[in-house]
């Protein structure tokens, strides 16, 4: 295969790849809006007590007590925890991965320079002289000076 065409396989795989990424995204984000909405605090409390009475009915005398119940729990709420973190992270990043590229593509934007036809005639415009401001002794504070006890002159 040539050089050229291998390259315009990876760019269509990635483009490909970009599209299933956002697909994938949106899913994701219908997936954890059901399943927060699904757990009712009915349903939590009915899965707590169906958990309770498999842990009762399988424990075995001896190796595995309410102790090691509760451990495991936690391990794996912690696994959860840690995963849901790791994800949160992901899309963090994706989403200052995605302002960096709109913040070049602005940035690109106005440097482009505007076609002739679109630019406005230059005109100049006759600018007041500035106002010399008043002394600082003379005038009052101003209004986040006057709102603090630290305003000192």
């Amino acid at each position: 295969m040539k050089f050229g065409a291998l390259q315009r396989r990876v760019k269509r795989c990635e483009q490909v790849m970009a599209v299933r990424i956002g697909e994938t995204q949106g899913n994701w984000g219908a997936l954890s809006q059901v399943w927060r909405q699904g757990w009712s605090p009915l349903r939590i409390v009915v899965v707590g007590l169906a958990g309770g009475f498999i842990a009762g009915k399988l424990e075995v005398p001896g190796k595995v007590n309410g102790a090691r119940w509760l451990q495991m729990v936690g391990s794996v709420s912690s696994l959860f925890a840690s995963a849901q973190a790791a994800f949160a992270t992901v899309v963090a990043a994706q989403a200052a991965e995605t302002a960096d590229d709109a913040a070049d593509q602005a940035d690109e934007a106005t440097e482009q320079p505007a076609p002739a036809a679109a630019r406005p005639a230059a005109r100049p415009a006759a600018q007041p002289a500035p106002e010399p401001e008043p002394d600082s002794e003379l005038r009052g504070p101003r209004p986040a000076e006057a709102a603090t006890e630290l305003s000192e002159r």
